[in-house]
Parts: structure tokens; sequence; C-alpha cells
């Protein structure tokens, strides 16, 4: 099994910043892609940044220039900077992981984090 916990959530004035981090652990052979996405309330959930094992990253629109995702592999951990923060940004943010747990033959799964508050208003 596999556990991914997130950090790093909270209030924050308009133009203020936040890192939020995400830990994995558990049954761990490799980890490939990791994400960030978000979910405001009445709305869908979306794809905010997104980075590859390899350090490629794509980032929304609407983050692009703000938002920077990294990862520190031996950690385990995606880390998300959020800089010049809108009330828009306001959501439940959520990271993801797409790993295998016994090897390189073993299927890909795909597990999610529990969420992190983020409110942003003055």
């Amino acid at each position: 099994q596999v556990q991914l916990v997130e950090s790093g959530g909270g209030s924050v004035q308009p133009g203020g910043s936040l890192r939020l981090s995400c830990a994995a652990s558990g049954s761990i052979f490799s980890i490939l892609g990791r994400g960030w996405y978000r979910q405001a309330p009445g709305k869908q959930r979306e794809l905010v940044a997104a980075i590859t094992s390899g350090g490629s990253t794509n980032y929304a629109d609407s983050v692009k220039g703000r938002f920077t995702i990294t990862r520190d592999n031996a950690k385990n951990t995606v880390y998300l900077q959020m800089n010049s923060l809108k009330p828009e940004d306001t959501a439940v943010y959520y990271c993801d992981a797409e790993l295998r747990d016994r090897g390189f033959s073993s299927p890909l799964l795909h597990y999610w984090g529990q969420g992190t508050q983020v409110t942003v208003s003055s």
C-alpha cells in the first residue's frame, strides 16, 4: 500500500505565496509522473501542474509564470511553489502519483493524496 501525504496549505492574502509538499511512502519501486490538481466548490477537479520522472513539466495556463512544480526523487516528494496567489486559486489541492510497487514488470498504479485547502482572501 502507498500513502501520499500533503502539507503546506492554508490561508493567504492575494499576492502571497505558499509551498505545498506531497510525500509518498509505502511499497514503492519507482514513481513516474507526479502532479498537482485542484478542485474549487462546484467545479470539476483540474490539473494545475505535472512533472515527469525526467523533470519535464507542464502547467495550466492560469498558473503559468506563478506556480512551479519540482520533485525530489530521493525523498519521493513533489512540491508546488505558488506565488502571486489570486482569490481564484482558492481550492482543495490534491497531489497524485503514478508508480510501480514491485518492479519494472508490475502494473502502473495511481494514487491520490487526501487534499489540502488553499484559501486566498483579503
